[in-house]
């Protein structure tokens, strides 16, 4: 693992996207809550923010850090036949949050998939990636 202690504390954040696809069906049970293992939506959301919270404890070389703030939107895309989830992470830290933010949004995913794959084995997860972060040396980046 990379030596952060040097390094000065500053202000942090990522904003991270994935997307599950999934036939208008199965789409259709999620936004009305017809699947028998509960609400897709609310889990989804939980389990990204549940995610970032463990992200050192799943990806070897990430540091544990003390996020600040971790907001993950559900947005239903019908006319994608999709569910769109990006996820905000901020923390006043010595390293990035970048992979907090990446690791809510494909936990959530990982979620929905979970939920409905009863339903619909064809679901496709995709789209994840960065699509902002600030702070630290590199400065910011926007997707």
């Amino acid at each position: 693992m990379v030596d952060v202690g040097a390094k000065e504390e500053t202000w942090r954040t990522a904003e991270a996207q994935a997307k599950v696809i999934m036939s208008p069906k199965t789409l259709d049970l999620i936004l009305k809550n017809k699947l028998p293992k509960g609400n897709v939506l609310v889990a989804a959301k939980l389990a990204g923010i549940q995610a970032a919270k463990k992200t050192a404890d799943l990806i070897p070389l990430c540091h544990p850090l003390r996020l600040t703030s971790i907001q993950v939107e559900i947005i239903p895309q019908v006319e994608e036949k999709a569910i769109l989830v990006i996820s905000r992470v901020s923390a006043l830290e010595r390293t990035g949050v970048e992979m907090e933010a990446l690791t809510a949004a494909a936990s959530a995913c990982l979620t929905i998939y979970d939920m409905a794959k009863a339903f619909d084995r064809r679901m496709v997860i995709t789209d994840l990636h960065l699509l902002t972060k600030t702070g630290g040396k590199s400065g910011s980046f926007r997707w």
